[in-house]
């Protein structure tokens, strides 16, 4: 089972306690993947269909409890995916889809207003409302990545109207969600790890949130030793890099001139870089008499660096 079916079966087994959070989940469900049909007499029925069971028998529970709305279920073979079952609950009786339709703001007049819209629906006025919405919008139309692959939790809306409404209900629950155009749809996300975290707490998935948080802060962790090792790995290829350079300086000035003709502080430094040749600069430091600090260290080999830089120059006039 993936990490987003995981949250989705968590949060389908959420029923909310007081029915205006009903009546916004319901909105979102109904809003994202029902359909409202009319029959050749003009009579309505409300119809949903989606693949996820847990979504299917969530919606039937939330009518019957709201409403005392027998829906009929219906479960085929999808279409769009093999081995996939697709869920159909629908309000067939004009009456009984009018009601719902009427109480999640979707009938005016007994008119059906499907060009309304969702940021004037009064279903949405509470902050509950809106984590019931968000709640029911993932379910719908979302996913999230499984965080040991990356961090990214999306809603998939059909206009850019519905994606900048859902934006802002969004932005009202303290996330930060940007949109961006996939095909002809229009997709609400979130990459940042602790606004996904919030949003599994907003949705009242605490399962999936700890879940997700140990495996966050497990990767945090393997970041971090990584950063650590790679640091420490630049600095030692770094060290031997300059160690190397330092040895070819004073071999070259041994040969053309003789360590002997160096001053004392020079030639000190000199024969402990050659008879240590791995060392740091602070134990090179450690190894000459008088004892020196790194940077006393590193400013008289910045010296048999220009030095030898001096003898080189020397040999290559005389051979120009």
């Amino acid at each position: 089972m993936t990490f987003s079916s995981e949250v989705k079966n968590e949060i389908a087994r959420i029923i909310p306690t007081v029915r205006h959070c009903i009546l916004a989940e319901i909105l979102a469900i109904v809003y994202f993947i029902g359909t409202v049909s009319l029959s050749q007499n003009g009579e309505l029925s409300l119809k949903i269909n989606t693949e996820f069971s847990g979504l299917a028998r969530k919606y039937f529970t939330l009518i019957k409890k709201t409403f005392n709305i027998n829906t009929d279920v219906v479960i085929s073979n999808s279409t769009l995916v093999k081995r996939k079952r697709l869920y159909s609950v629908s309000i067939v009786d004009a009456a009984e889809a009018k009601e719902v339709l009427k109480a999640i703001k979707l009938l005016k007049n007994q008119e059906l207003v499907d060009d309304l819209p969702l940021g004037s629906n009064t279903v949405l006025l509470n902050s509950c409302c809106k984590k019931a919405f968000f709640r029911g919008a993932f379910l719908s139309s979302g996913s999230i990545t499984d965080p040991e692959k990356g961090y990214h939790l999306e809603i998939v809306c059909s206009t850019m109207d519905d994606a900048l409404f859902l934006k802002e209900l969004m932005e009202d629950l303290s996330l930060l969600p940007k949109i961006t155009v996939r095909k002809k749809a229009y997709v609400v996300y979130i990459k940042d790890s602790e606004q996904i975290s919030l949003a599994l707490g907003l949705m009242e998935a605490p399962t999936s949130l700890m879940s997700f948080e140990n495996i966050r802060i497990l990767k945090g962790m393997r970041n971090d030793v990584n950063r650590k090792v790679n640091c420490e790995t630049a600095n030692i290829n770094k060290t031997v890099s300059a160690s190397l350079s330092q040895l070819e300086d004073i071999q070259l000035i041994k040969e053309m001139m003789g360590l002997d003709k160096l001053t004392s502080n020079l030639e000190a430094v000199a024969n402990a870089r050659l008879e240590n040749p791995d060392a740091s600069l602070v134990e090179l430091g450690k190894m000459i008499s008088p004892q020196l600090g790194k940077s006393g260290v590193n400013h008289r080999l910045r010296k048999l660096s220009n030095i030898a830089s001096q003898l080189r120059e020397q040999v290559r006039r005389e051979n120009g």
